[in-house]
């Protein structure tokens, strides 16, 4: 899809996700490679019908025990829902637009059928994704959404968001206990995002917004409705970064987190990028925090 010197382009087949998004030619997110065919090599994708980790992959619900299909490698928890490993359909697709649709119906992993939707619209300057879970089943069901970005990041990359707290991880990645929001870094005004150690933390009372400035000029400001969690992801030594906006904690079907959505109702959850440029640049000469 285009839009003045935007483009982006998506994968139906490889989990609704998004493969690239570039202004005049320059990546703005990471870029998936040719012919990828994993959705963790994509520039982004889709979290439904609950974002993050569900540990062990067991939840109860309504009297009845579910086990999830645990859905990453080895990793001993299942992770990010099921719509990101699914095919999703394309239609109503224009030149700057396009719907995805993907349909689950139900079975002994998940207490109901649900229809989710993903509704893209392109502009010369920015980027905007709405995503909608509709439960299609006789029967409630928990309800979780979010989407996965990778930034870009050079070493003078600047991110600013601001959140009431942080939730720190348990070896396993699991939440533990909630501390200050500046705990691992100070994210409340602009500072370096590429750092020597892992960051894949949970901030809850996430305002809403996140900006990312690039050495290059670009300035790129992520904002999100029906998102209350901010999901960082900073792995040491890449040159790319996470920003999630979900709308739960990790494991927070565990920890009676997760909004229920009656039969017929629909959640949503909806990310814009946009994309400016600022007269002066950062410097590259900038040091990794």
């Amino acid at each position: 899809m285009r839009a003045g010197g935007l483009e982006a382009a998506f994968s139906p087949a490889v989990g609704g996700s998004l493969l690239g998004l570039s202004l005049d030619g320059v990546d703005l997110l990471r870029r998936a490679p040719e012919g990828a065919g994993d959705p963790l090599a994509m520039a982004s994708f889709p979290l439904v019908p609950y974002a993050n980790r569900i540990a062990d992959g067991r939840f109860a619900f309504e009297g009845a025990d579910y086990q999830l299909p645990l859905n990453f490698g080895d990793h001993p928890h299942s992770i990010h829902g099921f719509g990101w490993q699914a095919s999703w359909t394309a239609s109503e697709t224009g030149k700057s637009s396009t719907r995805l649709i993907h349909e689950h119906r139900g079975n002994d992993h998940w207490p109901s059928a649900y229809r989710a939707e993903q509704k893209v619209a392109l502009t010369p300057s920015q980027l905007s994704i709405s995503l909608s879970a509709t439960n299609i089943g006789d029967v409630a069901m928990p309800i979780g959404l979010g989407f996965h970005p990778y930034f870009l990041a050079d070493e003078a990359a600047m991110l600013t968001f601001g959140a009431h707290g942080l939730w720190l991880s348990t070896p396993g990645m699991l939440p533990d206990r909630e501390a200050p929001a500046d705990m691992l870094g100070d994210w409340s005004r602009p500072a370096i995002v590429r750092g020597t150690s892992l960051v894949d933390n949970a901030y809850a009372g996430w305002d809403g917004t996140a900006i990312v400035q690039r050495s290059d000029g670009v300035r790129l400001t992520m904002t999100a409705t029906g998102a209350d969690w901010l999901h960082v992801y900073r792995p040491p030594g890449e040159a790319f970064f996470c920003l999630e906006p979900v709308s739960h904690m990790p494991d927070a079907i565990n920890r009676d987190g997760m909004p229920i959505l009656a039969p017929g109702e629909t959640a949503c959850l909806s990310m814009t990028i946009a994309i400016d440029k600022i007269e002066q640049a950062l410097p590259k000469s900038a040091a990794i925090a």
